[in-house]
């Protein structure tokens, strides 16, 4: 199951411009881009992007994404508003573990300040 529909970033222009002026947090395996919209009433967009490079095979990236994509909707209630996140998962990532990925989506979040109550 993925991302509600309204918490998906898709188009290609959101990216362009997360990517042109988001800021960037990095972490060991994941890299961070937030950029706060200013559109009334926007729920927070999360992209998820993942190069070949972490993986060839096609079954190890989308373990990886199906991964991230859980622990963005564990993190959707206590999120803010008008945000767009683009997740990163950097090439050393194939052999992480889900806790992993856990741990260290929340200390970007934590560290972006995305998530309420932090």
């Amino acid at each position: 199951m993925g991302l509600p529909k309204a918490h998906r970033l898709k188009n290609w222009r959101d990216f362009r411009t997360v990517y042109k002026q988001g800021k960037r947090f990095h972490g060991q395996q994941l890299v961070l881009i937030v950029h706060q919209t200013t559109l009334a009433k926007q729920p927070t967009q999360i992209g998820i992007s993942i190069s070949r490079k972490v993986s060839k095979k096609a079954v190890v990236r989308n373990k990886i994404k199906r991964r991230l994509r859980h622990i963005c909707r564990l993190f959707l209630p206590n999120m803010k508003h008008h945000w767009q996140v683009i997740i990163i998962v950097r090439s050393d990532a194939a052999k992480c573990e889900y806790e992993d990925f856990l741990r260290e989506l929340k200390q970007l979040l934590i560290k972006a300040e995305v998530l309420y109550g932090h």
